[in-house]
């Protein structure tokens, strides 16, 4: 992530949010309604806003889990079992999802973040701007000739 969040923050969706609303300056609930309004017309924000709602949820999808494991843990008497080792597996598997979205959009509120600049960057700007008009490859089925070609007699056969 990016040096400005510290690794072991606990709110990693907090911090994102401050920083999102200070990119844009304004609130998040206004960056999504003039989002909702107008997507095409700062694409940058619509990004953002996409990939912060993916956060919000996989923040949610952590949340309960880490929920069930604490309930679980407080009814283990002393070795941990299956059952609770899975649900410990799941609050890792929703942090790794969290964190990953939360690189996301640490990344698009970086301008200098690697890819956004030079070649890379240009490649992709021209592919997500519609610099092609159709697709890579013909999708529509080559032409049949009207007539059907003549059969060919197999080795070994005699034709009459």
């Amino acid at each position: 992530m990016s040096d400005d969040i510290p690794e072991d923050t606990a709110d990693v969706l907090g911090v994102l949010t401050e920083r999102i609303e200070a990119h844009f300056g304004m609130g998040m609930d206004q960056l999504r309604a003039a989002v909702a309004v107008a997507p095409a017309a700062n694409p940058d924000a619509t990004e953002v806003v996409k990939w912060h709602g993916h956060l919000v949820d996989s923040q949610a999808v952590l949340d309960r889990a880490e929920d069930d494991l604490l309930a679980a843990l407080e009814t283990q008497p002393g070795e941990v079992d299956d059952p609770t080792m899975g649900l410990a597996q799941r609050v890792n598997a929703a942090v790794t999802a969290r964190d990953g979205r939360a690189q996301v959009v640490a990344w698009l509120l970086d301008p200098d973040a690697p890819g956004k600049k030079g070649l890379a960057a240009e490649r992709l700007a021209r592919l997500s701007h519609g610099a092609r008009k159709g697709p890579a490859v013909p999708t529509s089925a080559p032409p049949r000739p009207a007539v059907a070609p003549a059969s060919v007699p197999r080795a070994g056969r005699a034709v009459l």
